[in-house]
Parts: C-alpha cells; sequence; structure tokens
C-alpha cells in the first residue's frame, strides 16, 4: 500500500539521501503516519537515517541533510520539489542507535526501509535465510526497549 500512494515521492527522497550519503548510509526508513500509510497531503514525512562518520552534534547532521533539502526543491516536478519542506529526519550513527531510543517505539510496527532492505513492514518475509540489516535493528530496539521496560 504505502509503494502505492506514496511509491515516487519515497524514491524521490531515496535517491537524494542515496546520493548525499553513498556508502555511509546504513539504513533509510520512513516511519509514522506515512510509514502506516496513512499521511495526508499535508503529513510530514519522518525519516530515520542511519549513516556512519556523520559530523557532531544536531545542528552540524541538519546542515549536512539541507543538502537533500534543497535538492528536491530544485526538482521539476512540483510535487517532488513540496517534499523538501515536509521532511522530518532523525539522523544518527549505528552506534547511537544501538543505544536504543524511545522515539524507536514508533518505528517497531509501522517503519518501512528505504535502504537496508526492500520495502517491507515489521513482521513480512524477507526473502532468503538473511534478515537484513533493518529488520535487525528494528527487532534489537524491541527488545532493548522491552528490557527498559518501555512496553
Amino acid at each position: 500500500m504505502i509503494q502505492q500512494r506514496y511509491g515516487g515521492a519515497l524514491e524521490a527522497i531515496r535517491r537524494r539521501v542515496e546520493g548525499l550519503y553513498g556508502e555511509r548510509l546504513v539504513t533509510l526508513a520512513v516511519f509514522g503516519s506515512v510509514g502506516r500509510g496513512a499521511g495526508g497531503p499535508d503529513s510530514d514525512i519522518d525519516l530515520l537515517i542511519v549513516a556512519r562518520r556523520l559530523p557532531w552534534g544536531r545542528i552540524a547532521r541538519m546542515t549536512e541533510f539541507r543538502r537533500v533539502e534543497d535538492r528536491l526543491a530544485e526538482a521539476p516536478d512540483p510535487e517532488v520539489a513540496g517534499l523538501a519542506q515536509r521532511l522530518s529526519p532523525v539522523i544518527k550513527t549505528p552506534e547511537e542507535t544501538r543505544a536504543g531510543s524511545p522515539l524507536f517505539l514508533d518505528m517497531l510496527e509501522d517503519a518501512c526501509l528505504l535502504v537496508g532492505g526492500r520495502w517491507f513492514r515489521r513482521g513480512s518475509r524477507v526473502s532468503g535465510r538473511r534478515r537484513n540489516r533493518g529488520e535487525r535493528f528494528l527487532t534489537a530496539s524491541r527488545s532493548r526497549l522491552q528490557r527498559m521496560s518501555f512496553p
């Protein structure tokens, strides 16, 4: 459902995020109302970006991410250009994600991976015996948060 409803927009975001982070990008996921397939035309687009060798601090990371927004805003398609104002990224290193966060609770059931695996909802079957990194991340987050006494 999410592919049908938001596929073009999320593909445009994915291409620009991959263009910025390149080999440093570990995982890109969409979560929240868009991840659930319930977002409206004015919904923000919640993103989790996990990348290696990020600048230190939120401001530096958002300054770097601004290039994704700028590239979207320059798109000739007005629908794609309008995405730049709707992005709400959470940008973390792999080490920071392993530490866990209550924010990850929102991702446990509705996160859809754009990078780090194929489009899927948590609980869907991943082809082959290897589970992808994104699914392992979500499963590990759930376990860690349960140990921390989060429901």
